[in-house]
């Protein structure tokens, strides 16, 4: 069989609903401020939307898998890509981790808060701990493994319908000639898939206006006061891991990181309003294609990311921990951080798909290390809202990269076009 590619519907209106998200962002916010109890009702137009984006991610990872496994050379040959995908993960997921965790010491944003540790209530935090509990490394793996072929598509789980759509681009890359006709009905397919998938983002100013109303009509600005040192040292940290560890990996590939940035504005937008990576992984994919990146190796990376390769993640693990630590007066040896930063590196993949990832990613790391009272989460609680947007937005941007730099490696990825669009982009705003 040979590869062919499904055209994602074009970006003419790209520019136009960068403006609409960004104003909606804007009016959110100027609402969850002056009117806190009217934007906490909006809540349901930013899930609303969020529901619609979910609702085509199984059949649209199912058709772009399964049709990019059938076109390659062979199951051998997306093994490959998918051995090479997490080896990239491994290593920049270590980084983020060393990062946060490096951070962490420098600037100590916790300390001096002085608080009793046996005065904390972990009432607050219950609930994210008992989710935690529940997604060790064996919880995770045997997660995988769906109850049924149709229950993949109606768990939430994408690993489920990576796994569903693996086995069957593998069988039928292996009818040969009999399995064209299959194959051509599932590009159809997925030329569909798109088109819903840009009906559905017409409506993202709408749940971006919902969600970031929603966001500070009920936490409000106050409580971003209230923890600006550990907020503002999340933010900067993650910017420059995307702008210099990030922008290094993407130069060494032959692209620059602010025009990949700039390409991926909508999407970029759509996660800060919705403080959800899920929202903008449709068209993520979609723009990862008409850049020039082959669709089997989008459709392999980019849900192989989205639980394995969670950059913001892994920072704001290493850096939240060492800031409850400082804050409770704490001393974490040097042993006992590189035994924090192992836990972490395993419970990062453990809890991936999770509700709040962040939150029981976190849970779960503490849990492990006694040293660190994990009651010492509520005091985090009311800005994780807040810190889970950039965590969002760098865990997209790292998976976009991720995308790229794997396709260039396959020699799957082209330039030319790839620089034309990220050229064109910039230029045009």
């Amino acid at each position: 069989m040979h590869a062919a590619s499904v055209t994602p519907p074009s970006g003419n209106g790209s520019h136009r609903l960068y403006l609409q998200v960004l104003a909606a962002v804007a009016l959110g916010v100027a609402l969850g401020h002056l009117a806190p109890g009217l934007a906490t009702a909006l809540q349901p137009l930013g899930n609303g939307f969020i529901a619609l984006v979910k609702m085509v991610i199984a059949p649209l990872i199912f058709l772009t898998v399964t049709t990019g496994i059938a076109g390659m050379a062979g199951p051998a040959s997306a093994g490959r890509v998918a051995g090479r995908a997490l080896l990239y993960f491994l290593v920049m997921s270590t980084a983020a981790l060393f990062v946060g965790l490096a951070v962490g010491n420098l600037v100590r944003p916790g300390a001096g808060l002085h608080v009793d540790p046996h005065a904390l209530d972990s009432h607050a935090v219950s609930g994210f701990v008992a989710a935690a509990e529940h997604h060790d490394m064996v919880a995770f793996f045997l997660g995988i493994i769906p109850a049924t072929t149709a229950s993949a598509f109606t768990s939430g789980n994408v690993l489920q319908v990576l796994l569903v759509a693996i086995l069957f681009g593998v069988s039928l890359s292996r009818m040969g000639e009999r399995g064209e006709r299959v194959l051509s009905l599932f590009r159809s397919l997925t030329e569909l898939t798109f088109g819903v998938v840009d009906i559905v983002m017409k409506f993202a100013p709408i749940g971006a206006f919902g969600a970031i109303a929603f966001t500070i009509g009920r936490f409000g600005l106050h409580s971003v006061v209230d923890l600006a040192l550990l907020v503002g040292s999340f933010y900067i940290t993650a910017i420059l891991f995307v702008t210099i560890a990030l922008g290094l990996v993407a130069r060494a590939c032959g692209f620059s990181i602010l025009r990949l940035l700039v390409y991926l504005r909508d999407e970029l937008l759509i996660v800060l309003g919705t403080s959800s990576s899920e929202a903008a992984l449709p068209s993520l994919m979609s723009k990862l294609e008409r850049a020039g990146a082959s669709p089997s190796v989008v459709g392999l990376v980019v849900p192989m990311g989205y639980s394995f390769n969670l950059d913001g993640t892994n920072i704001y693990m290493t850096l939240a921990s060492l800031f409850i630590a400082q804050a409770t007066g704490i001393h974490l040896s040097f042993g006992d951080q590189m035994t924090l930063l192992a836990v972490a590196m395993i419970s990062s993949k453990g809890a991936a798909g999770v509700s709040g990832a962040g939150f029981v990613t976190l849970a779960a790391t503490l849990s492990v290390v006694p040293s660190v009272p994990v009651g010492g989460m509520a005091l985090i609680l009311g800005v994780d809202r807040f810190m889970s947007e950039c965590r969002s937005l760098t865990n997209v941007t790292g998976n976009a990269v991720a995308t790229l730099v794997v396709a260039r490696w396959e020699g799957v990825l082209d330039m030319t076009r790839l620089n034309a669009v990220l050229h064109r982009t910039a230029h045009t705003t």
